[in-house]
Parts: C-alpha cells; sequence; structure tokens
C-alpha cells in the first residue's frame, strides 16, 4: 500500500494528525482501532476505493460524504460547476439532474444561497446521501425522487436558468468498467447499459419542457463524445453550443442556450 494512502487511513481511523504520528510512532493502537485499520487495508488491497473506505471525498473545497451507493465526486465536475456559476442569475433557477452524494448541488447552494436549487435522482438511497451533505452545509436545495424529468418533485415548466446534469454516460461495453475505482461505483450511475448517449439524448431532448428563453443546458460527458453532444443540442435548437475541456485538456462538457 503506498505511503500516503496509508497515513490516511491510519489518521482517519486513529484521529492523529500527521505531527502526532510521527511523533508517536511506537505507541500502541487500541485493539478496536487496530481492527479497524486492519480491514480497512485488507479492503484498499483488494482495490476499494479509498473514498468509499473513508467515506468522504473532496469536492470543490468541501468534504462530502460518499458511500458505495452514489459515484465518488471527482475533479473534472468542477468544471460543470463553473460553467454553471458564471451563467446563473441572481435568485435563478437551478436543476440538477441525476445528483448522486448531491456534490454539485450542495456546491451551488453554498456558493450561491441567493438560487433556487432542485436536484433529483433515481435512487432513494443516493437521495439520502445528498440530503445528509445539505444538512451538513446547511445547503437549501429541493429534492426529487424519480427517473429525469420523472422526478418528484420537480420543477414547473419554462422555470429553469440552468438544467445541469453528469449522467451515466460509459458504454455497457468500454473495459474502463472493469478497471479501478469503477468496478466499485453503481453500475447504474456510470453506464446507460447501451451506447452511452442515450440518457445525453433523452436530457437534450426534453429540457426546453423546463428551461426558460435563453436558459442553458450543461451535460458532462466522455472525452470522446463531444461532437455527438453538440450535435444533438443544435439539432434541438439549443444556440451558442460549446463544448469545454478538462484539466487534461480533454472534451468534458458540452452547453448551448434555449433560442
Amino acid at each position: 500500500m503506498p505511503r500516503l494512502e496509508a497515513r490516511m487511513l491510519l489518521q482517519h481511523f486513529t484521529g492523529l494528525t500527521h505531527a502526532q504520528i510521527l511523533t508517536h510512532g511506537q505507541q500502541r493502537l487500541p485493539e478496536k482501532q487496530w481492527a479497524a485499520l486492519q480491514q480497512a487495508a485488507a479492503k484498499r488491497q483488494r482495490g476499494e476505493p479509498m473514498a468509499y473506505i473513508l467515506g468522504e471525498r473532496e469536492f470543490y473545497g468541501r468534504r462530502f460524504e460518499v458511500t458505495p451507493d452514489v459515484l465518488i465526486p471527482r475533479p473534472e465536475t468542477e468544471h460543470l460547476v463553473d460553467a454553471a456559476l458564471s451563467r446563473l442569475p441572481p435568485n435563478g433557477a437551478l436543476w440538477d439532474l441525476g445528483t448522486g452524494s448531491g456534490a454539485i448541488a450542495v456546491t451551488l447552494a453554498c456558493e450561491r444561497p441567493d438560487a433556487h436549487i432542485w436536484a433529483s435522482d433515481v435512487s432513494a438511497n443516493a437521495l439520502t446521501i445528498a440530503k445528509r451533505n445539505a444538512d451538513a452545509f446547511q445547503a437549501t436545495i429541493t429534492l426529487g425522487w424519480g427517473s429525469w424529468f420523472d422526478a418528484n418533485p420537480r420543477p414547473q415548466a419554462h422555470s429553469l436558468d440552468v438544467l445541469i446534469s453528469n449522467p451515466p454516460y460509459i458504454e455497457s461495453q468500454d473495459h474502463h468498467l472493469q478497471q479501478g475505482d469503477l468496478r466499485f461505483e453503481p453500475r447504474h450511475a456510470l453506464t446507460d447499459f447501451a451506447d452511452g448517449l442515450s440518457a445525453i439524448r433523452t436530457i437534450i431532448a426534453q429540457a426546453p419542457c423546463f428551461l426558460k428563453s435563453a436558459g442553458w443546458l450543461m451535460l458532462e460527458h466522455g472525452f470522446d463524445q463531444g461532437r455527438a453532444v453538440r450535435a444533438a443540442m443544435e439539432q434541438q435548437g439549443f444556440q451558442h453550443v460549446q463544448t469545454q475541456q478538462d484539466w487534461a485538456n480533454l472534451d468534458r462538457l458540452t452547453l448551448g442556450q434555449m433560442a
């Protein structure tokens, strides 16, 4: 196990700081702490994500609770938050479709407490995590349960300034699903069990029913899907369609504005 991960586990299960670990390196751990640490180390050696073992992951400068019921928030998704913040008007309304841990919605609510933030998910367990994260940061969001636009409660028609989503976009046969952290994350949140674009097409097709005139649709997607997403948005009548890149200079999100 890498030294950094070992130190993170030791700090998590003992409550000691890095400095305390260095100065108390010979101290014997209580039996319960030692057992918990051994169990966690065994999970990591089996490849389980550190985020699930620790029960948290940092996103946009905040630590969010995560469990195997939700995707692990990733730095690339912070670009989606930045795009939304730059286009959300004062007292605007935004809907985060497929919110998972709530990292996107809660972050937006914290950054823009004047906005009305909606967040929905088909997974009741995910919504439980999202609510706990919202409560932890005292963020005001409206949570809805259901698949995409069938969520209840949901915003009224043509009431949104921004509609945002990080939907499942990995192709069902993509070999990455069998590698790394993806092996342990909820499959339904990773892949549409098809070509990777079916959920994106659904969102693009129905988004105009909920967006205001000049409202924005913003979607995270795979590095090789930018052209297809742009074409789908333009076919639906969106204007000013553009794809933005992530930290690795790969296509990561596409946005378009209602006419």
